[in-house]
């Protein structure tokens, strides 16, 4: 069983290996419940899947590159 401190804000810090079984990440929606004589916490909602990596996430104004297109074209100019 893992313990921690509560900050002077009523904070507490989940351990990462339950944060990671629940599937708590940044955004979650946590429920505490009164029971007798402690708390219960319920995870009730998780954001979609955080993306890999950024690719995709900026659009540009600009047309795609052809495939075949050779840069050193560009040097012999």
């Amino acid at each position: 069983m893992d313990v921690t401190s509560v900050t002077s804000k009523g904070q507490v810090t989940i351990p990462k290996e339950l944060r990671q079984q629940l599937g708590i990440r940044q955004g979650s929606r946590i429920e505490f419940l009164l029971v007798g004589d402690h708390v219960e916490m319920r995870v009730r909602s998780s954001p979609t899947g955080v993306p890999g990596s950024g690719f995709g996430m900026l659009k540009s104004r600009r047309g795609a590159v052809p495939a075949d297109f050779d840069p050193a074209v560009l040097l012999k100019r």
